[in-house]
């Protein structure tokens, strides 16, 4: 999930002394907390779940409208409702929220990752753990860093993993026999061809980012754990020099840069850009195939790799639904709807089940999804996957390209 708003630390720390003080648990949540599966079931059945989620893509929209929440309504009488939002979005509400005392909260789960965990994390906005609890997690390898880890912090039972995707870079092949594999080749690529490269300044431009980031650090290792303001700085400075070198022979000469990857596909589409990017790798199947991208699109990682993550499903603290939300989750993880939401021409997200787990049945129907046509398979794009850094890296990316790339300082 792609698709973060930055919001500056300052303010979340001008609200912890709300979040720190011991958590007032509610009757309610007592008797979740110590209830069997049986009992979440029949104390969540027939309850309004609202789910903040960001709705920029028709596909997501339409799984989610058109097969999740006629789901869980025919299984538990459940009404799920969808309103859009998303990162600083739902850190600021939430926020806003316990700065004002609210003990019922308008939202009752998030889609997130990431930053966002972290920052909701830091304002004991999230319920848990609870994950333990759902049935269908006992399908999810937990010790996989790419889904038990979020942005270098273990999950810890306060969110679901619910999606497993990786970058990709996706370009035109009938305009670029061989796409550039390397920062080097990057850098004679937009020389030669001005204004055909760039880079959104929301979550797949930084997702990039950071990929040249561990690249120009020498390696994943150089820059894992815990944020190091030394290593930032010190690697950092070579990144927005690297920028600052491309930066005139990119879209628009580099003054501005396209808002989000919606912007990009559309520039991609028209001709505009030969190069889009996607923190999906099955996304370009999609875009063809709704007619978005050209039959001519492919995909691609370069050889210093790109960032495979997880998104995730979270209840919040003050959610008064959250039996009901746990429902949801549960058929969200579920082998029937993550084998429908990796198809394609469905959503083509990634599943975080360790299907070995699962039946033969189901197994066979996960070997049975419809084959990437532009897409690599993710076997082959695996021993490239990056993974995500410490979230306050992704803040301090996100601050600095606005001051010193977009405004030049």
């Amino acid at each position: 999930m792609k698709k973060y708003i930055y919001i500056s630390l300052v303010s979340i720390v001008l609200l912890l002394g709300i979040g720190c003080g011991d958590n007032t648990t509610n009757k309610a949540e007592i008797a979740i907390e110590n209830a069997s599966w049986n009992e979440i079931v029949a104390h969540g059945k027939g309850e309004t779940v609202t789910m903040m989620m960001w709705m920029g893509d028709p596909k997501i929209n339409g799984y989610m409208q058109n097969y999740i929440a006629p789901l869980v309504l025919r299984e538990h009488q459940i009404k799920l409702e969808f309103v859009s939002g998303q990162g600083g979005t739902i850190v600021q509400l939430l926020a806003n929220e316990k700065q004002a005392n609210r003990e019922e909260s308008d939202v009752d789960l998030v889609w997130i990752n990431g930053e966002t965990f972290y920052q909701l994390r830091q304002l004991q906005a999230l319920y848990g753990p609870w994950t333990a609890k759902v049935p269908n997690a006992a399908f999810i390898d937990f010790e996989n860093p790419f889904i038990g880890t979020d942005f270098q912090q273990p999950i810890s039972g306060f969110e679901m993993p619910w999606g497993n995707v990786q970058m990709t870079i996706i370009y035109n092949s009938q305009k670029i026999v061989s796409p550039p594999m390397n920062r080097e080749e990057l850098r004679r690529f937009v020389q030669t061809n001005p204004g055909k490269f760039t880079f959104d300044n929301h979550f797949t431009g930084l997702t990039f980012l950071k990929a040249l980031f561990i690249d120009i650090a020498g390696g994943q290792e150089a820059v894992s754990g815990d944020f190091d303001e030394e290593v930032y700085i010190k690697y950092s400075s070579l990144l927005w020099e690297y920028i600052k070198e491309i930066q005139p022979y990119l879209w628009r000469e580099g003054t501005v840069f396209p808002e989000n990857v919606a912007q990009m596909h559309q520039l991609f589409g028209s001709g505009e850009l030969w190069f889009t990017m996607s923190n999906n790798d099955a996304e370009v199947d999609s875009k063809v195939e709704a007619g978005i991208f050209p039959t001519t699109s492919r995909a691609y990682v370069p050889d210093f790799g790109s960032i495979q993550n997880s998104h995730y499903i979270g209840i919040t603290s003050n959610s008064s639904h959250k039996a009901a939300a746990m429902l949801v989750a549960n058929t969200l993880i579920s082998p029937e709807a993550q084998v429908l939401k990796m198809n394609p021409k469905v959503w083509g997200d990634g599943t975080v089940l360790h299907t070995p787990s699962l039946n033969s049945a189901m197994q066979t129907n996960f070997e049975h999804i419809p084959s990437r046509k532009y897409a690599p398979l993710r076997k082959n794009i695996a021993p490239k996957a990056l993974q995500e850094l410490a979230p306050e890296y992704m803040i301090r990316l996100a601050a600095d390209f606005n001051t010193k790339i977009i405004h030049n300082n």
